[in-house]
């Protein structure tokens, strides 16, 4: 489970997305900021459906001044074949080595049909533009995330 919490400094990295452009947090953020998602692996079942249901309220998070990136360990190249299969009309991060995971807590001991592996843990960060965390998505369940996400959004700014 991330140590990082809503408050916290969320952490810094510079990357490749998916054109092998650097990118740096500070620079992805929206007018009021950003939705930062990991998930396990490209082109797997849940993954294409988290990231069609991103792709398809995509225009409902960019109204209320919130981007939409996805990280997960797979190559620039396998996330230029992931955009151009499903249509997708947000950055990919490519964390090949790992640290971007590691930094935001994400990459963790796994249980599936009696295995134990390392893996990425889907998560998602609601971060403000100050790069502070506002919300943390541990475990993410993949329908009716997207949804969630823009009713805490849609909370936090009638605080």
């Amino acid at each position: 489970m991330s140590t990082l919490k809503a408050g916290s400094k969320a952490p810094s990295f510079t990357t490749l997305n998916q054109d092998g452009e650097k990118v740096s947090l500070k620079d992805l953020a929206g007018k009021n900021g950003l939705v930062l998602y990991f998930y396990p692996k490209d082109q797997t079942p849940g993954c294409t459906t988290e990231a069609c249901d991103f792709r398809d309220n995509f225009a409902r998070l960019k109204k209320e001044g919130y981007n939409v990136v996805g990280v997960s360990k797979d190559s620039v190249k396998s996330h230029q074949k992931f955009i151009e299969k499903q249509e997708l009309n947000f950055t990919l991060l490519s964390d090949e080595d790992g640290s971007i995971c590691e930094a935001y807590g994400v990459w963790q001991l796994k249980k599936f049909m009696g295995r134990e592996f390392m893996g990425i843990l889907r998560t998602t960060f609601l971060i403000g533009t100050d790069l502070k965390i506002l919300k943390v998505y541990p475990k993410v369940s993949v329908k009716g995330h997207v949804d969630e996400i823009l009713g805490d959004i849609k909370a936090l700014g009638k605080k």
